[in-house]
């Protein structure tokens, strides 16, 4: 059995709608704080366990009985390096046989602006390795999805605004992220296997802004700016000083190339090409 953890986030889901396509329910279980979120889950055969990152006690019931745990990694950036040992001394506790984790793939950690948010991906490496569990490491690229929090839900009125000059990104859709995941907790147990999980090629937001110009026959700019200034809009904005931190972060290291890594792991791993950056545009945007 294999079971998911974060499988009521965007990944989560995806990856347990994939497996779904290609295994019966039964052999699919998640793990849930809340059991009235994963209803539907249950509804559909899904072996819902309840359970909590930061109580072990918890963990440790919640994983009896399994075979492989796809650890997708929690969203508390100051103690989900902790949260991540509990999950895996729990796994290892219980004889789990693999343990997958979705990392982030980086040029040079040693020189990033976001050190502290992607520090802990790099220990949770560590640590199953330390472990001697049986592992695979899915390091992901940004999420295409997330131009649509930095270059905002329409650009075609707003242009689009970044401190992240010529910086290029190697893009790749979240739900085919999800879909390449499902694909290999399927197949044979590739032990000690680690994947950088990227688009085809690199784009910069000012080829995001030439391609959704060309999608939608509006003039959509790009406008670079610097990191200071973009501090200065985002406070205006209102929005929260942790979140200035992380956006100024995430565009400081784009800026600087770390997320421009391009592979052929999210093909091999599909079976097929990922979908054309257009075309990702076109789906996000709905155009």
């Amino acid at each position: 059995m294999i079971l998911i953890t974060g499988a009521t986030g965007h990944l989560g889901k995806s990856v347990v709608d994939q497996l779904l396509t290609k295994t019966t329910p039964n052999k699919i279980a998640i793990l849930a704080r809340d059991a009235e979120k994963a209803k539907d889950f249950k509804a559909k055969g899904i072996d819902v366990r309840i359970g909590d990152f930061d109580n072990s006690n918890s963990l440790n019931e919640a994983l009896k009985g399994i075979e492989k745990v796809l650890l997708i990694s929690g969203v508390d950036p100051v103690n989900r390096l902790q949260q991540h040992k509990n999950v895996i001394d729990a796994a290892k506790l219980n004889g789990v046989k693999l343990i997958a984790y979705t990392s982030v793939t980086m040029e040079n950690f040693s020189n990033s602006d976001n050190q502290f948010l992607m520090g802990s991906h790099f220990l949770t490496e560590d640590y199953i390795k330390e472990s001697g569990l049986a592992f695979t490491f899915f390091r992901n690229n940004l999420y295409t999805d997330t131009i649509l929090m930095f270059a905002g839900e329409n650009p075609f009125e707003t242009g689009i605004t970044l401190p992240t000059a010529k910086g290029k990104v190697g893009f790749a859709l979240r739900r085919e992220i999800g879909e390449a995941i499902a694909n290999d907790l399927l197949s044979n147990y590739n032990e000690n296997k680690i994947y950088e999980i990227t688009g085809s090629e690199a784009y910069s937001y000012a080829d995001v802004a030439s391609e959704l110009s060309k999608l939608s026959g509006k003039t959509v700019t790009y406008t670079e700016l610097e990191s200071e200034d973009y501090k200065g809009i985002l406070e205006k904005a209102g929005v929260p000083e942790h979140f200035i931190q992380v956006f100024t972060a995430f565009a400081a290291d784009i800026k600087n190339n770390q997320h421009s890594k391009v592979t052929s792991d999210l093909e091999i791993l599909l079976g097929r090409k990922p979908i054309n950056f257009s075309s990702a545009l076109k789906e996000l945007y709905k155009l």
